[in-house]
């Protein structure tokens, strides 16, 4: 964001960017989208892009690239190993993170599959501010555990905590205590995901870094969003007002041993890496990279993402182009809020999170009111958002439901993708939908995969309630 003083007073935060390329939206009408979510098992993963309105399900590999971003692409020199663009990227990430080693992966989850690989043993934990589905599933699957210590203001929707995604040091210190020798890492997201994309304190990743210090653990950084957690350190906590964000994002790296990230987020490209100053950890993990990704120079990504992900990493430190959607986001959340529509506070990164359970509070929690708002909201608005709650978790293995700390519906803002005229449909189309939210009556399983059950799982609205919300709408809104 460029911000400058208002002539009315205060300050005035203006985009720094213009749109060149557009790309036509159509809005399905509200049978025609009662016909696309029962086909799509009230699933949102399971729709067809040509069946959404306005796409919000994640911000991953969806937000707009910048024009130097398709350039690099085109002057990508095009080489199996030791190619070019493969320095430029190491060469970025040595000046936005101050890292040597660099090796790039094909995405997020790559990352965190390689480091479960390298540091996880059975019976070992990894310590963290709050899990990812991803980043959980890859350490149990190395026969690990993942244990979660956020400071107790991170499960309160209603709480205006500034960093929600901060780690209980306090326990933090208590278990590494405990369980020495089986914490095979400490693992920091920042911004937190599942907790409403909640930021982390510099304060904080200080205090972890001494802990892990203190007991010769390695500290990884999920760094797949560090952009807005960059931009709300400058916000939010003393002492940064008058940092740059790359001066933040360096500092925060600083403190890391092993960064990662999925690069389909704040570079704003198909790809990821894992970056380290440690030769030591660098030798452990690149002899897997030709195994599971490709060779160390591509890494399972193509060379024209290479190079995009090079100009997208120094670009998300750029202040012009970081902070659109983040306003975006908190003038959702505060037009929601004054009318009483529950949603997560304070306004986090990406996106806005509708707490489910206080929204459809006559549901009880076998019924899935994640879930079922998520579907809900995208027949009452053409908007495809992601169920961040119980249907999000896997059962555990002796085949108990393991119910959500928070039931949330995420409603995500892709970078430089949407506008003011976006945000006030989806303020418009929520208020109607909670006025009528006594029709949503929950879902049930049709067929439930054992493991990461909401990418594929498929489930129908119990008694119908689907077809009387699409009736009420075409009666009070028309049939769009």
């Amino acid at each position: 964001m460029i911000v400058v003083r208002s002539s009315r007073g205060g300050v005035l935060k203006v985009d720094g960017f213009r749109i060149r390329v557009v790309e036509r939206l159509a809005l399905p009408s509200i049978w025609a989208r009662l016909k696309a979510i029962r086909g799509a098992g009230w699933n949102t993963f399971l729709l067809r892009a040509d069946d959404v309105f306005l796409d919000m399900l994640t911000d991953s590999g969806v937000n707009a690239m910048s024009d130097r971003q398709l350039a690099a692409m085109i002057t990508a020199q095009d080489a199996y190993a030791g190619g070019r663009s493969y320095y430029e990227l190491v060469d970025a990430v040595r000046e936005v993170f101050g890292m040597d080693y660099v090796l790039p992966v094909h995405q997020g989850r790559a990352a965190e599959h390689l480091l479960a690989k390298v540091f996880v043993r059975p019976g070992m934990v990894v310590i963290t501010n709050y899990h990812f589905t991803t980043s959980k599933a890859h350490v149990e699957l190395a026969g690990g555990e993942m244990i979660e210590i956020p400071v107790p203001q991170a499960l309160d929707t209603t709480s205006d905590y500034p960093f929600k995604g901060d780690m209980d040091v306090s326990r933090l210190e208590e278990l590494i205590s405990s369980m020495r020798g089986r914490v095979a890492y400490v693992r920091l997201e920042a911004v937190a995901n599942l907790l409403g994309g909640q930021p982390v304190s510099m304060k904080n990743i200080r205090l972890v870094r001494e802990l892990c210090d203190k007991f010769n653990v390695p500290l990884v950084l999920d760094a797949s969003m560090i952009d807005w957690n960059a931009y709300f350190i400058k916000e939010r906590e003393p002492g940064y007002a008058s940092k740059s964000l790359a001066e933040i994002v360096r500092e925060m790296a600083g403190y890391a041993d092993i960064i990662y990230m999925s690069a389909r987020k704040a570079p704003a490209v198909r790809g990821g890496l894992i970056a380290t100053n440690k030769r030591e950890y660098y030798e452990k993990l690149v002899v897997l990279l030709p195994v599971y990704e490709g060779f160390p120079s591509y890494g399972g990504m193509s060379v024209k993402e290479l190079a995009a992900m090079a100009v997208g990493l120094k670009e998300m430190v750029d202040e012009s182009l970081v902070g659109s959607e983040l306003e975006l986001i908190r003038y959702v959340v505060e037009e929601l809020d004054k009318r009483r529509v529950p949603v997560v506070r304070p306004p986090g990164g990406l996106g806005v999170h509708l707490d489910a359970a206080r929204f459809l509070e006559h549901l009880p929690r076998n019924l899935y009111p994640a879930a079922s708002l998520t579907g809900a909201l995208y027949l009452a608005s053409g908007v495809r958002a992601m169920e961040r709650g119980t249907m999000s978790m896997d059962r555990a293995r002796d085949g108990r439901e393991v119910y959500a700390d928070l039931e949330l519906v995420r409603i995500a803002f892709p970078r430089r993708t949407y506008t003011r005229s976006h945000a006030e449909y989806l303020v418009d189309r929520i208020l109607w939908l909670y006025e009528n939210r006594d029709a949503v009556k929950g879902l049930k399983w049709v067929y439930e995969p054992p493991v990461l059950r909401f990418f594929l799982g498929r489930l129908e609205d119990i008694g119908g309630w689907g077809e009387e919300l699409a009736r009420r709408y075409e009666r009070d809104l028309g049939e769009y």
